[in-house]
């Protein structure tokens, strides 16, 4: 396939309040939050200047045309036939998973979830006062030092109490990269079922796929999975425009949905009009295009990643991501000068990766690499940290 959308391009983002290149001082190359360096699709960026252009930014709570537009998406990519009012529009997915832990569950009760798992996940709970559970992935390493993740049912099955109201699943996985199957998904509904837990689905990634896969919906597993289901999606991390503050939840259970809406009422806020303008042509069929060249791109960067991996630290474990532009490496077997592997990095290699630490005990250890970015900055954050191992007189 040839590529038609320049991801090579080296766009300057400092000095434009960008919070991933702001965060570290400017010798640094930040690879650590989930925002790839890419321009957003152009049909996006036209909607945007027609919306500025007409100059008025009232309040907008709604956007009919983008309902019937998720409507369709569901419809064609997941057969999942949803309505239009099965939909809650969010300013950002945090929130909403925040929110369903507070829509959904009392004080003392529990949230379960599986580890390293994307930080907020571990926060929600215990920022209404709820308690996190959590249960540790199962991993495997293959000859060449791939990590492969898994669920580790029967630790689910010992980490049930009477309080347990809530199972908060991130898929695609963030950090691990899995795309569940089928069958995983199965065996997970049934748990929760089982156990009548909520599912809280945490499904941004859903469409950064970058092998012939698909993205099941966990909520099209059934009637009665879809209605202990709340699944939250948005244009964010696909087209790169999570400044746009714009997600949505999908409830087709009426209680589940009216419960949500009822504890999020006055308390968050709505999108405005860029948001809706951006989604919509996010979504439109114009936009595909560029996003099947970015997955392109992606793909090429992930196997550029994992092949200096095993060359150049043969004691590295990674993961090989199905989806997300996220890889997950674990630095345990190397003796690093330093407190963790990020740290070790930010000082001696001016790179900044996220610290698995923060993605609960189950990575300490690890360091979470953002590799959306252009090739010539991915190939120098690799060289960087060749050259810092290199330097510590380390076996890698």
């Amino acid at each position: 396939m040839t590529l038609t959308v320049p991801f090579d391009a080296n766009i300057d983002r400092r000095r434009t309040g960008s919070f991933k290149w702001s965060l570290y001082p400017e010798d640094v190359l930040p690879a650590w939050v989930a925002d790839m360096d890419f321009q957003a699709p152009e049909p996006v960026l036209r909607a945007l200047r027609e919306a500025v252009d007409h100059g008025i930014f009232g309040y907008h709570f709604d956007s009919p045309p983008l309902r019937d537009a998720l409507v369709r998406r569901m419809a064609e990519r997941y057969g999942w036939p949803i309505g239009p009012r099965d939909i809650v529009f969010v300013p950002n997915l945090v929130s909403a998973l925040n929110f369903t832990c507070l829509a959904y569950a009392e004080l003392g009760d529990e949230v379960l979830m599986t580890t390293p798992v994307y930080p907020p996940f571990l926060n929600a709970p215990t920022n209404g006062s709820r308690i996190t559970r959590t249960v540790d992935l199962a991993a495997r390493t293959d000859a060449d030092g791939r990590m492969h993740y898994e669920i580790d049912f029967d630790a689910l099955e010992a980490a049930i109490t009477p309080r347990s109201r809530i199972f908060m699943l991130c898929s695609p996985h963030n950090p691990v990269g899995r795309i569940w199957t089928r069958s995983e998904l199965e065996r997970l509904a049934e748990f929760c079922l089982r156990h009548k837990l909520l599912i809280g689905a945490d499904e941004i990634h859903c469409d950064v796929l970058l092998d012939d896969q698909t993205h099941i919906p966990i909520a099209t597993l059934g009637p009665e999975v879809a209605a202990q289901t709340l699944t939250m999606m948005a244009p964010s991390k696909t087209f790169n425009m999570p400044g746009l503050g714009l997600g949505f939840v999908i409830a087709t259970n009426p209680e589940v949905r009216q419960r949500f809406e009822k504890a999020t009422a006055f308390y968050m806020s709505h999108p405005g009009p860029m948001s809706f303008a951006g989604a919509l042509a996010a979504y439109s069929p114009e936009s595909q295009p560029w996003l099947d060249n970015l997955l392109v791109y992606l793909r090429e960067n992930r196997d550029t990643l994992a092949s200096a991996i095993q060359e150049l630290f043969p004691k590295v474990r990674y993961t090989v991501p199905e989806a997300t532009f996220l890889a997950w490496l674990d630095w345990r077997d190397v003796p690093l000068p330093a407190a963790s592997p990020y740290q070790f990095f930010l000082e001696q290699a001016r790179v900044a990766f996220n610290d698995g630490a923060a993605f609960g005990e189950a990575g300490r250890g690890f360091v979470r690499v953002n590799y959306g970015t252009s090739r010539g900055r991915l190939l120098e954050i690799i060289e960087r940290m060749r050259r810092a191992v290199e330097a510590a007189g380390v076996s890698p």
